[in-house]
């Protein structure tokens, strides 16, 4: 069965993040299925509305490691690049229900997302600098606005997670329901979207995102080719290498070579 599980009913589009068993890790191949299945989306009349869900106990463990070091991203060409791009570029309506844990890009892919559902269980946190890279997704841009400085400081350079209620009050997300609701209250909140007129809904989300979609376009592509460039200094190398072999870093060799 596919990684990323792609359903449309009702006009809405629902893309599934289906490897459980791996913490729904997310792999090359899986953003190449996320990008196909938004980028079908967006062009496809009979889609009004699109969706991305976990499951009840984990939305996304963020990138599956091993995989990314295999395949790393070398350029705007990168699968992961693209389902960024997909993402903040969407011109429909796009809801996500989120439970458990949303590690790294689990959480920076919802600042695109206009609805966001969490399950009381939901545990958010974007640790870059702990794995010596920097924020995506135009989380360094959209996070501060978001949260303020201060706490974006706190999210982003601690790394540490943040749950439910402090999402809801920080407008992170919409709404938080028991974890075994959030998928149902996401469809359902999407099949009242699909029910409304296309145009007033393409409309609005387009001058919603109109006075910042300049700003996320380059912010993006200036942490992606930060990113790129950390992923090969020995802050990131000496994390993945403790990620492995289940130790902590020590940081202190590529702190003195700063």
């Amino acid at each position: 069965m596919s990684d990323i599980l792609q359903h449309t009913e009702d006009g809405v589009l629902t893309l599934t993040l289906n490897r459980v068993d791996k913490k729904n890790a997310l792999t090359a191949a899986m953003y190449a299925d996320l990008a196909r299945g938004l980028t079908q989306g967006a062009s496809d009349p009979q889609v009004r509305v699109a969706l991305i869900q976990g499951h009840e106990t984990v939305f996304s463990a963020g990138n599956d490691l091993a995989d990314f070091l295999n395949q790393p991203p070398q350029g705007t060409d990168s699968p992961v690049f693209h389902f960024l791009h997909g993402i903040s570029t969407f011109p429909k309506p796009l809801l996500a229900a989120v439970s458990g844990p949303a590690v790294g890009v689990g959480s920076t892919m919802l600042l695109h997302c206009d609805l966001v559902v969490a399950g009381d269980n939901a545990a958010f946190s974007m640790p870059f600098v702990n794995l010596g890279l920097c924020p995506e997704a135009a989380s360094s841009l959209l996070v501060p606005q978001l949260m303020g400085y201060h706490r974006a400081a706190e999210a982003l350079l601690l790394g540490e997670p943040f749950f439910a209620e402090a999402a809801l009050e920080t407008g992170w997300v919409n709404r938080v329901v028991p974890p075994t609701e959030a998928n149902v209250v996401a469809q359902q909140w999407a099949r009242k979207l699909a029910a409304k007129p296309l145009t007033a809904l393409l409309e609005t989300k387009r001058l919603l995102k109109s006075g910042q979609a300049e700003a996320v376009a380059q912010r993006m592509g200036q942490e992606g080719e930060m990113f790129r460039r950390m992923l090969h200094e020995p802050a990131a190398k000496e994390a993945f290498a403790a990620f492995f072999e289940k130790r902590k870093p020590d940081f202190s060799k590529a702190n003195a070579a700063v």
